[in-house]
């Protein structure tokens, strides 16, 4: 069942149980209080006629000493009610008296009254009793008390006909079924459309989630309400676009990975076809020293490539994997250490490499730092000419390391792919010295493990230059001259 129809039904069913409820708790409240201002009128009435009668009553046993008609209490009692009660003239009011044997004294009533009366049966002197009773389709009210005249106690019994009270309450609830079926009526087809409209954004979104399935995630749901729906459709608008970015994301990662893969399936092509070729000649050509020595030398240095491609793979590993314990370091020290290191690299294209003389300490894994800076200034030895100059800049106020060379530079459009593995600017170059792109790869990834992140200016035949930016709030450095 769809959420518009189960609203439909719920407040259908609300309506129309409330409806009925109020409808028969105001009828029978209209017709509660009716009754009991009718007993009340009768209670008023019959304590009149009472009265009236009792008044009455001294007349005519006085006129009894002077009249033959009346000879006896009864016949006193009967003329006092008639008299009275002709006055009284109410078609919907019947009295009626009976002696002690309940023999009747006066009646006027024109039914047949039950054999069983429960409103006489129990009569007490100064007390009245009342009920209700149904007799045939009418129905009526008894009141009832005793009534003395010389000592003889007479039972008189008040009748009204209170049936216009339940025949009005019928047709009340006639006419209450009438409008309940109308209203009802109205209320299903007004009600139909409110709950297609309540329900309106919520098919709203399930179109949007249809188009996001089928790869739409630049859909937008446009729901201009500030309640809940329009809270939703704002939440989802920001879901779907993250979604998207998601996705976005993980394409461009698995571009890089199926770039990887295929870069390293061509570095790996390439050794290896010289090193199957080279021992397949020496396997099928008779010796020959100079063949011999040459095929020698061209496995031994495909097969060293493959060794330092296997060792940048294992790098890249490693640095993915590992968490690495950070230690407050120097790094004008670290920098020093790799000048050392690559001394020999210096003296052989007399390069002067000038370090400034400024220093800061940051949270750093020393070997890792180490790496980093070495493949960055290997890197500046290599496009760099001979004679020339590589300049160190720290900046310890801003936590920045500068490599700048004047060597042959990068063009713009390869700025910006440097750091993917096995991108190579120059790959005669980086195989002549057993390279394998890698190098700049696993520098960023010790860069980030650092928060830092690199910023790389350029220009062919002008040189490069590649700062080091770390973070100082996660670094935790401490700068200091030297």
């Amino acid at each position: 069942m769809k959420f518009w129809q189960r609203i439909y039904i719920f407040f259908l069913t609300l309506f129309i149980l409330t409806f009925n409820f109020a409808g028969i708790l105001i009828i029978e409240k209209i017709h509660n209080e009716t009754l009991k201002r009718e007993v009340d009128r009768g209670l008023s009435e019959q304590l009149s006629i009472y009265s009236g009668v009792n008044l009455s009553i001294p007349v005519y046993d006085t006129l009894r000493m002077y009249s033959r008609n009346i000879s006896s209490d009864n016949e006193i009692l009967a003329n006092a009610i008639k008299d009275y009660y002709k006055e009284y003239n109410d078609k919907n009011v019947y009295v009626e008296i009976l002696d002690a044997n309940n023999k009747i004294v006066f009646s006027n009533m024109n039914f047949k009254m039950p054999d069983k009366r429960e409103e006489i049966e129990s009569l007490q002197p100064d007390t009245r009793q009342y009920i209700m009773k149904d007799i045939g389709d009418k129905s009526y009210i008894f009141i009832s008390n005793l009534i003395n005249i010389k000592n003889k106690s007479y039972k008189f019994t008040y009748v009204r006909n209170i049936s216009e009270i339940y025949e009005e309450r019928k047709s009340q609830y006639v006419f209450f079924f009438k409008l309940n079926v109308v209203v009802s009526l109205v209320f299903m087809v007004f009600m139909y459309f409110i709950s297609k409209y309540i329900t309106k954004p919520i098919q709203n979104l399930i179109e949007a989630t249809k188009r996001i399935i089928k790869g739409n995630f630049s859909e937008k749901v446009e729901i201009k309400s500030k309640d809940e729906f329009g809270v939703l459709a704002e939440n989802f608008n920001i879901m779907a676009g993250a979604v998207g970015e998601k996705i976005s994301e993980l394409e461009r990662n698995n571009n890089e990975k199926q770039r990887f893969i295929n870069n390293l399936s061509h570095e790996l092509k390439t050794p290896l076809t010289s090193i199957i070729g080279y021992a397949n000649l020496l396997r099928t050509t008779k010796y020959n020293e100079k063949i011999f020595i040459d095929g020698l030398g061209y496995i031994y240095k495909e097969g060293k490539r493959l060794e330092e491609l296997s060792f940048r793979l294992m790098d890249l590993i490693i640095l993915k994997k590992e968490e690495f314990k950070l230690q407050n370091e120097s790094i004008k020290n670290i920098v020093f250490e790799v000048k050392g290191s690559l001394l020999p690299k210096l003296i052989e294209k007399n390069i002067n490499l000038v370090i400034d003389d400024n220093d800061f300490e940051m949270m750093m894994q020393r070997e890792l730092m180490s790496v980093l800076l070495s493949n960055l200034i290997d890197n500046a030895i290599k496009a760099s000419k001979v004679k020339s100059e590589i300049h160190i800049g720290i900046n310890k106020y801003k936590y920045e390391v500068e490599i700048k060379d004047y060597g042959i530079g990068i063009a713009k459009d390869h700025i910006d792919k440097i750091f993917e593995p096995f991108y190579m600017v120059d790959k005669a170059r980086t195989r002549a010295n057993n390279g394998a792109g890698l190098g700049l790869a696993i520098c960023k990834k010790i860069l980030d493990i650092h928060n830092g992140c690199f910023e790389v200016e350029s220009e062919i035949d002008k040189g490069t230059s590649i700062k080091l930016i770390f973070n100082n709030s996660k670094g935790g450095g401490t700068s200091h001259e030297t």
